[in-house]
């Protein structure tokens, strides 16, 4: 048998626990009779993961469910393979089923054709929606739903006690989530979300990536101010909501107003 690594009472995370990288965080909310799996990452490492959970003397039969985040493929590739050996059942918001149960390699980030990068993405149907304020009850635990978009559409995240699993929204570093139009990025909703965050009162938060960390409103603070400007920026494309410097020129190329090179 293999020892149970708790990260905090009732929750085991798995890279943790294998005491080495394999990919995307994945959560294991431990209720006593039953468990859920918070994401579960590549296809390459699932059967390695149920292995280990096997190991740790969980009865397999008692997942509950594995819940997606969101519909990226580093986060979800193997959720297929993993519900089939699991035999459970399948949990998302509303607008993460489309790119799920379709497969679809843009939208879940499986192919990225300028990179020279692609990866398989198998089609999983979804057996329950998650919706905001939505509770998942597990065992003697409670799990409140977030929906907190901006990196994608359908991003969750969860409250448990003290912890916020806050999935791609934060990192340690002040960094988010990937911001694509692709795969439905917003920026104004993600400010909201990273405000949302700042304003809660969670001592912990378990992102997605990375280690999970003590709150510290200094790095939501930053990203959120980061993300801000981005709105403004060209950089970020059809993500943006303006881009001020061509409103300017617009209004000089009406006007009639040629460049002045005099100044310096």
């Amino acid at each position: 048998m293999l020892a149970r690594k708790y990260l905090f009472p009732n929750v085991i995370e798995l890279n943790y626990q294998a005491g080495r990288r394999l990919g995307v965080n994945v959560y294991l909310i431990d209720g006593g009779s039953e468990f859920i799996l918070i994401d579960i990452g590549y296809l390459e490492t699932v059967d390695e993961i149920v292995e280990m959970i096997r190991k740790m003397d969980f009865n397999l039969s008692h997942c509950k469910m594995i819940v997606a985040t969101h519909a990226d493929a580093d986060h979800i590739q193997g959720i297929a393979r993993a519900k089939e050996l699991l035999r459970t059942k399948v949990a998302a918001h509303p607008l993460t089923v489309e790119p799920l149960e379709t497969g679809d390699t843009i939208m879940t980030y499986a192919a990225i054709k300028a990179q020279n990068f692609e990866i398989p993405m198998p089609r999983c149907s979804v057996d329950i929606l998650l919706n905001e304020d939505d509770t998942i009850e597990v065992g003697t635990q409670r799990v409140k739903v977030w929906h907190t978009p901006g990196h994608t559409a359908g991003q969750l995240s969860f409250k448990m006690g003290n912890l916020l699993f806050s999935g791609d929204n934060i990192y340690k570093d002040s960094c988010v989530g990937v911001i694509d139009a692709h795969h439905g990025s917003n920026l104004p909703d993600y400010i909201a979300s990273l405000k949302r965050i700042l304003k809660d009162d969670a001592e912990y938060l378990l992102p997605s990536h990375g280690p999970v960390f003590r709150r510290d409103n200094r790095i939501v603070q930053k990203a959120i101010d980061r993300l801000t400007q981005y709105q403004y920026m060209a950089d970020f494309g059809t993500c943006a909501i303006a881009w001020p410097l061509l409103d300017e020129w617009e209004a000089d190329v009406i006007a009639g107003r040629m460049p002045d090179f005099s100044k310096k």
